[in-house]
């Protein structure tokens, strides 16, 4: 019996080319073998050479995440994969938009943990706030966790973006 191997949480970063389908492609890559994405975000990143950068967070054995980027670097528009997570430093955020219903006393909390967490409000009613905040999964897990009490109504994420630390590129 071989013995398990641990579950670990990897960050990639993906070059690709930025033409139709590629997006489609690469999560098929995920879903026909399935392996789960917990989170992606693509945007163009170099428009005059045509590349979109494609961040994907995924679990899986060592091994998984060893096959997960042999597999990503033999498709067509990939340019290069980088796994931020063992390639050294790299920073991680993630933006959230907060939807909170309250009045009274949750309403004055809800201000008060969104001016310690430095969240924005973008839009306020008689009854309702909206935050922004910015910051690592876990502050955002965890302004939200305090805000269910609070009147939690609404949660858009936008996924995780990540860069390599340092003067070097990708």
């Amino acid at each position: 019996m071989r013995p398990q191997q641990p579950i670990e949480r990897h960050t990639m970063a993906v070059l690709v080319d930025n033409e139709a389908g590629v997006l489609a492609r690469v999560i098929g890559l995920f879903s026909g073998r399935g392996y789960n994405i917990e989170s992606l975000t693509v945007a163009e990143v170099n428009h005059s050479e045509g590349l979109s950068r494609i961040t994907v967070v995924t679990r899986g054995t060592p091994a998984v995440i060893e096959q997960i980027k042999a597999l990503l670097e033999r498709l067509v528009p990939v340019h290069k994969v980088s796994d931020l997570t063992v390639e050294g430093p790299a920073v991680e955020r993630e933006m959230a938009l907060v939807k909170v219903a309250a009045t009274g006393d949750p309403r004055v909390e809800s201000l008060r943990l969104a001016d310690a967490f430095r969240a924005r409000v973008l839009d306020t009613t008689t009854d309702s706030f909206t935050f922004e905040i910015t910051g690592s999964s876990e502050k955002i897990d965890a302004f939200v966790d305090l805000m269910k009490p609070l009147g939690l109504v609404d949660v858009s994420r936008t996924g995780v973006v990540a860069i390599k630390r340092g003067a070097g590129g990708m």
